[in-house]
């Protein structure tokens, strides 16, 4: 909805918790270093004790850095105020996206890992189309359609950042299922021309995958594939500084099945690359792309992220410099 704000990383915003527990605990700290003047029973080594201590002070810093503290919280969240614009007629291809998330692709043979990658790779393949409509499937042990073909670039990047294996309880990696549901995704007839971007790791495939990259480029759908991983393989993090181990204890090693990505781009009639050659990978899709048949696409609104951390991170910032630069004492010895 537009109107309200969003947060790309909600959970961040628990750290607001820590605003509070600041006041709390100078609040006690407060009222026990009144408490240990008072049984002094001196005003003269109390006042001796206060020399040119600002209570109104002391309390105007700690609030400042408490408002800081707020303020980076948010920011770090990273609000996000969602726009619609107008959309404008075009000409385009349709391209549907399918991203393997399941727990190999968290593997670390590729740098910084399997999942992590194959987004920056959607991330720029995206940014250099054009007209194109898009769409984008999640698959693990299932596949679920997470966007239906769209103008709405902004949405699908953001859909994606956020994927992770989660999403899916069902584990594995069913190509056949993700191929599947992209035929029943693109809509019949037509004269714009599809294509397929499967990406993923290959691994514990369904056997009848094969059957469903014909199958689907006899309905006119042209199957590139992005193999992402290495041969060599490792093993699956776990949590910090642990792995994946399976029913004997064993550590689950998981390994790119290159041969069957590139088995399933030529049944589908398009080409297979590996993660490593992206450079090239993302040059002959976008050109590929470009050569599919194009029909006009009507004006349709799309819609916009658009973020607004600095408006929390800068007068952070300001509150931080403003806190270490008041002092603790006046610049008189009588109290204010």
């Amino acid at each position: 909805m537009t109107g309200f704000l969003q947060f790309d990383s909600p959970n961040l915003l628990h750290l607001l918790w820590a605003v509070p527990l600041q006041g709390l605990v100078l609040y006690i700290y407060w009222r026990w270093r009144q408490r240990t003047l008072r049984r002094l029973g001196s005003q003269a080594l109390e006042k001796r004790l206060l020399q040119g201590f600002s209570g109104r002070r002391f309390w105007t810093k700690n609030l400042l850095f408490g408002a800081s503290l707020a303020l980076i919280a948010i920011a770090i969240s990273n609000p996000m105020h969602l726009t619609k614009r107008p959309g404008e007629v075009q000409k385009g291809a349709d391209v549907l996206i399918a991203l393997d998330i399941s727990n190999s692709m968290l593997a670390k043979d590729v740098t910084p890992s399997r999942l992590d990658r194959a987004k920056a790779f959607i991330r720029e393949l995206v940014e250099g189309l054009k007209g194109e409509r898009i769409g984008l499937i999640f698959f693990a042990g299932d596949a679920y359609p997470q966007m239906p073909l769209s103008n709405d670039y902004e949405s699908l990047l953001l859909f994606t950042r956020n994927a992770r294996p989660e999403y899916i309880t069902d584990q594995g990696t069913n190509v056949a299922a993700a191929i599947d549901l992209a035929g029943r995704m693109f809509e019949s007839g037509g004269e714009a021309g599809r294509a397929l971007i499967l990406i993923s790791d290959g691994e514990n495939h369904q056997e009848n995958a094969m059957q469903r990259a014909k199958e689907i480029t006899r309905a006119g759908v042209v199957l590139h594939t992005v193999a992402v991983g290495t041969a060599k393989g490792t093993t699956i993090p776990a949590g910090r500084n642990s792995v994946r181990k399976d029913f004997s204890g064993k550590a689950v090693r998981t390994s790119a099945n290159e041969s069957l990505m590139a088995s399933l781009a030529r049944a589908g009639g398009g080409a297979a690359y590996r993660i490593q050659e992206e450079a090239r990978a993302l040059a002959e899709i976008r050109t590929a792309i470009q050569r599919l048949p194009k029909s006009t696409i009507e004006a349709r609104t799309t819609a916009q992220y658009i973020s607004y951390y600095q408006w929390f991170l800068i007068p952070a910032l300001l509150f931080l410099i403003i806190e270490q630069l008041l002092w603790w004492k006046k610049p008189s010895a009588t109290e204010g």
